[in-house]
């Protein structure tokens, strides 16, 4: 059963956020792209930056060289959607990118907000990525202000 989004309220300060975001299943990923934006902006960030990949599989090169090299980089935020088919494929993507992400947001200690999505459906995908108080872009984005808030109040 899916959970409304919630209301979080958090300052983003200044920060830079990215967004990593697949090109294939764009009618959902877009859908999660445009809510992820609003729900920064309505925070109040100082600057987004979009980097559009082919697919999900692209998207931890893309993350770690952002984290790499982006001046004031506060989170980024991967947005993918992968739908199960009669293969084993959709699943061993859906491993190696939750692995890299992982890895990335360790190595770095930037929040890296995973919602790629692996789906058994287009109507999962539907609930998660179309409907406005399930979107996972929002969920993201709010997930991303929340870590910026926890580790600025940590030593270090």
């Amino acid at each position: 059963m899916l959970r409304k989004n919630p209301e979080i309220k958090t300052e983003a300060g200044k920060g830079t956020f990215a967004i990593v975001a697949s090109r294939y299943n764009a009618r959902y990923v877009d859908s999660m792209l445009r809510a992820a934006k609003a729900e920064l902006w309505r925070a109040d960030v100082s600057r987004i930056q979009i980097v559009r990949v082919p697919g999900a599989y692209e998207i931890p090169v893309v993350a770690k060289r952002l984290a790499r090299t982006l001046p004031g980089l506060s989170a980024i935020i991967c947005l993918g959607v992968i739908i199960r088919g009669e293969t084993a494929h959709a699943g061993l993507i859906g491993d190696t990118v939750s692995r890299a992400l992982m890895e990335i947001q360790l190595a770095y200690e930037i929040p890296v907000l995973h919602e790629v999505l692996l789906l058994e459906n287009e109507e999962q995908a539907n609930d998660r990525c179309l409907d406005p108080k399930h979107n996972r872009g929002t969920e993201a984005a709010q997930t991303a202000l929340a870590m910026v808030h926890v580790l600025k109040s940590l030593p270090g």
